[in-house]
């Protein structure tokens, strides 16, 4: 009998929930989103958590046995109360995500499941090296940059917590002026960077159409993010010894040579040849990668 596990992947604009077998796969009608976003509370997202676990477990297959809950949520992160204060969603500090599971689940199924909270950035990099791009590193590095930026290590197939749940929140360094590397290299930072400089366009979508088209104030912006990713990778590289950073997120696909840039950002500003070696790749699990990282908090 193959143990399957339900994922919970909340985010600052979205949360998703899908089922997820022990191989990784997502149980084909299980997954769904609802809308997060800066003015989400308690409230909001508690009928979002309720409407997508309802979905999944509708979904499970006859006879699978479901071994537990895993989430992955934008931090910080409390893994002992399980609760959550997102940067991207102020009005929701201290909300009881796991206890809003433990609670959707037992409406469905009669009783509780097992459920273990994570930082999304660390579930993302236990996914990675299980099924992604970071599979042989002995230590590596994963990180999103979308709406936020954030990451989360894994060191010999282990999943590398911190204290409280929060390591790898590398959006939150800061950066040249005082700045948060999410200030400078997120999406929306940036596409905000490039109106101040004139630009007329809104969204990281339209900076990739305009630096393709050869708008020079477009292709700036996405140099400066690829620019300070790279840097701060350099610092986490020179700190922890990685071999390999994986790259995902939407803005992360807004130019063809993004992981390059970041590349040669990480190269050239490392100061050790030990740092300096540390590769650069994309995400190889793309948008399902979240969720199977939330479930193998629980299979793996």
């Amino acid at each position: 009998m193959m143990r399957h596990a339900l994922a919970v992947d909340v985010g600052g604009t979205k949360m998703e929930a899908a089922l997820v077998a022990e191989d990784g796969t997502l149980v084909p009608g299980s997954r769904s989103r609802q809308a997060t976003g800066r003015e989400a509370t308690a409230a909001t997202l508690d009928a979002a958590v309720d409407a997508i676990v309802r979905h999944a477990l509708a979904a499970l297959p006859s006879g699978a046995a479901l071994v537990g809950a895993g989430i992955g949520s934008a931090g910080p992160v409390d893994r002992g109360a399980g609760t959550i204060m997102p940067v991207n969603m102020p009005r929701a500090h201290g909300f009881g995500l796991a206890a809003a599971v433990r609670t959707a689940t037992a409406a469905v199924l009669g009783s509780e499941l097992p459920t273990v909270l994570g930082h999304d950035g660390g579930a993302l990099a236990l996914a990675e090296s299980w099924l992604g791009a970071t599979q042989d590193a002995g230590a590596s590095l994963s990180i999103v940059v979308s709406t936020g930026v954030g990451g989360g290590f894994v060191v010999n197939g282990a999943y590398i917590s911190g204290a409280t749940g929060n390591a790898g929140h590398l959006g939150q360094v800061r950066r040249e002026g005082g700045l948060t590397l999410e200030e400078i290299a997120a999406g929306p930072a940036s596409a905000a960077w490039a109106q101040q400089q004139g630009w007329g366009g809104a969204t990281g979508e339209d900076l990739a159409r305009d630096a393709a088209a050869g708008d020079a104030t477009a292709r700036a912006a996405i140099e400066r993010s690829a620019r300070a990713v790279g840097e701060a990778l350099a610092d986490a590289a020179t700190l922890v010894d990685l071999d390999v950073v994986a790259i995902g997120g939407g803005f992360s696909r807004v130019s063809a040579d993004y992981i390059d840039l970041v590349q040669q950002a990480l190269t050239a500003s490392a100061v050790h040849p030990y740092s300096r070696r540390t590769r650069v790749v994309r995400s190889g699990l793309g948008d399902e990668g979240p969720l199977i990282g939330a479930a193998a908090l629980v299979l793996r």
